[in-house]
């Protein structure tokens, strides 16, 4: 299905090629092939291959990258998956919402998987637009990785069975690194007019990108935010 072929399972320090493998596998059975690691803590070894068990050309074919921004730089929504609550709220869906948002999506989208042990750092999951939450048992809600992987690949595959497609944007959509790079400048320009303090940040550029997560900025609109910085730092 085209509908499946942007959208990217992305798997941040993975410790166990065996959860790659299994990742893979899982993937394949729904339709995906585009898997990303990042700053894998393993060898992307036989084992793997072996665990895939047909879907060796998924594991053979994944991008490597340091970092989570580097690997969803092209992503217009970058969906983290989030296994507990966090102190300062985000956008959360569930995964038959996610399946339609990622489906329906115009760009590539990238679903974000954490270590596992200890899922995704609050620094990763800023990155992301918004997140997914599995609602497993409450008495027993620890998922295997590869197993989010199966059942967040299927919502995905649900939704495009059910007719979901693409939405065409009026205009194109900034992606993640485009951002990302409106964050810094921004940031930048709030440490210039003494708005904020480096040494005390708080949650401050956290919740900025909060509030400009709930929306989806333009290209267009990603330009002239980060013109009107370019000229608040001329004035000055």
């Amino acid at each position: 299905m085209e509908a499946l072929t942007k959208i990217r399972i992305v798997m941040v320090e993975t410790t166990l090629a065996a959860n790659i493998g299994s990742a893979a596998r899982a993937m394949k059975t729904m339709g995906l092939t585009d898997l990303v690691l990042i700053n894998p803590q393993c060898e992307v070894d036989q084992q793997a291959l072996a665990i895939a068990a047909g879907a060796e050309e998924v594991v053979k074919n994944a991008k490597v990258y340091s970092t989570l921004a580097q690997g969803v730089a092209d992503c217009t929504q970058v969906i983290g998956a989030s296994a507990r609550t966090r102190s300062l709220p985000w956008p959360v869906v569930e995964p038959d919402e996610m399946g339609a948002l990622a489906v329906s999506e115009p760009g590539a989208v990238a679903i974000v998987l954490g270590r596992e042990s200890s899922g995704l750092t609050n620094e990763e999951l800023a990155i992301c637009t918004k997140h997914v939450h599995i609602p497993a048992n409450p008495d027993y809600s620890s998922l295997n990785v590869a197993m989010a992987v199966q059942v967040l690949a299927w919502s995905c595959r649900r939704a495009a069975l059910a007719g979901v497609v693409p939405e065409p944007a009026d205009e194109p959509l900034a992606t993640n690194g485009q951002v990302d790079g409106f964050y810094q400048h921004l940031e930048k320009v709030l440490v210039d007019i003494d708005y904020l303090d480096p040494n005390n940040p708080r949650n401050l550029m956290i919740r900025l990108k909060r509030l400009f997560a709930r929306t989806q900025l333009e290209q267009s609109e990603v330009n002239i935010l980060r013109g009107i910085l370019a000229h608040i730092q001329k004035k000055r």
